[in-house]
């Protein structure tokens, strides 16, 4: 593909993805991308020949954001540890399982999380993004000497945000304090 139509195929992706973000998965058309774009319907079913196509191009594109932001995170976390600063460590470890923004982010990329579960495609493509997210997770815990996996640092920050979300509670402070419970300092 020349550097003009992947350029072109990049920009159909990222408003596949803000379409998903914004109004979930089951809003995908060719159509509604197209229009996201300002381009024609053509173009979208040019470079994805199904809807299948372009939920996975959606779902790398989210993807791709998210672990951007988690190793931008990895790069500018301070030299914190747990034991020194165990409020300041869970918040590096929140804001790399988090993405980028304010309460509103985070529940839309929540929301596309428990919808990408219904198109395979769209799944397949976020677990890709994941693994990314792990590493750089991985890499963190051992950083600030957190007594939890990585693993675990997820579930319980995955948890906190549903119940912040549910609970009308601010999503970064209930993360960053259940994490820090969890680790019992």
């Amino acid at each position: 593909m020349r550097a003009k139509g992947a350029q072109r195929r990049d920009e159909l992706a990222r408003a596949a993805a803000a379409l998903t973000l914004r109004d979930g998965p089951g809003a995908l058309t060719h159509r509604r991308v197209a229009a996201e774009a300002g381009a024609s319907l053509s173009a979208t079913t040019y470079y994805f020949a199904s809807l299948d196509d372009l939920a996975a191009a959606a779902g790398h594109a989210l993807a791709d954001e998210w672990a951007a932001h988690a190793q931008a995170v990895l790069a500018a976390a301070p030299a914190v540890t747990v034991r020194q600063d165990p409020a300041a460590a869970a918040r590096v470890l929140v804001d790399a399982v988090l993405p980028a923004g304010d309460d509103a982010a985070v529940r839309s990329h929540y929301e596309h999380l428990l919808g990408a579960g219904r198109q395979p495609a769209l799944a397949t493509a976020f677990a890709s993004g994941r693994g990314v997210v792990d590493a750089v997770l991985d890499e963190l815990v051992g950083r600030v000497g957190a007594p939890t996996s990585a693993a675990v640092t997820t579930a319980v920050v995955d948890g906190a945000v549903v119940t912040a979300l549910t609970e009308g509670r601010p999503v970064r402070a209930t993360a960053c304090s259940l994490l820090v419970d969890a680790w019992g300092s």
